[in-house]
């Protein structure tokens, strides 16, 4: 589920900072709706969202400030379920504790995780955080790349390698395995490939190239998608 906002966001809140930081443009309308009882406590709404997708076990939700909008997409995806503890028993000699197994899991379904993704994942801080990726990396079971804010880990390939088989695709990886085998994928063969409608491989492509998944060529009937340069 995504749901969009108008406007981005606004004075010092970031990204990273969501949980903490409150900043409202109109203050005095803020506290009328407070005083009428028509709006939580500011500041509420995202721990609260937070912590019961936790509870949930399901995957944190993503947030993107786009300047003129805030986008918050929220997956209905069980990190720890049946399937994934099996997977994870293979494991089972790495000194690994829950956190880290659970970031495990979240990489099985994203291409990355940060230090900000880990802290919103596991409810740790940033220094809890860094030690233990830096743990996972040395289990061997992760890499890190780049440094510093940008900063990031992948499941080793190693790893990957031994469990494709019995991972199973979500729909933008099997779109995303189709382009690199041929190259680029159009709408039509992401409906016959995903079996969906033409305006749902539609939604799907355009999806993934908001995210900068994939780039769009050409508009339309003859646009095709393929991998970012």
């Amino acid at each position: 589920m995504e749901i969009q906002s108008p406007g981005g966001l606004y004075g010092t809140v970031t990204l990273e900072t969501l949980e903490e930081e409150q900043s409202t443009r109109n203050r005095t309308l803020v506290r009328l709706l407070e005083d009428l009882h028509l709006v939580e406590n500011r500041g509420s709404g995202i721990k609260a969202m937070l912590g019961a997708m936790r509870s949930a076990n399901l995957e944190p939700p993503r947030f993107q400030d786009r300047r003129s909008s805030f986008l918050v997409t929220m997956r209905n995806l069980t990190l720890m379920n049946t399937e994934a503890i099996a997977w994870l028993n293979r494991f089972s000699d790495r000194p690994l504790n829950d956190r880290q197994r659970l970031a495990l899991v979240y990489l099985r379904h994203n291409q990355q995780i940060t230090n900000f993704d880990y802290q919103r994942l596991a409810h740790v801080d940033s220094l809890t955080a860094s030690r233990e990726l830096r743990g996972l990396v040395q289990t061997g079971l992760t890499s890190q790349h780049s440094t510093r804010r940008w900063t990031h880990y992948t499941l080793d390939v190693l790893d990957i390698d031994t469990v494709e088989a019995s991972l199973p695709l979500l729909p933008e990886d099997k779109v995303l395995d189709y382009v690199r085998r041929h190259g680029f994928i159009t709408r039509k063969q992401c409906a016959e490939l995903l079996g969906l409608k033409d305006i749902e491989a539609r939604t799907l492509l355009h999806r993934m190239r908001d995210k900068g998944i994939l780039t769009q060529i050409g508009y339309k009937k003859g646009s095709r998608y393929n991998l970012p340069e």
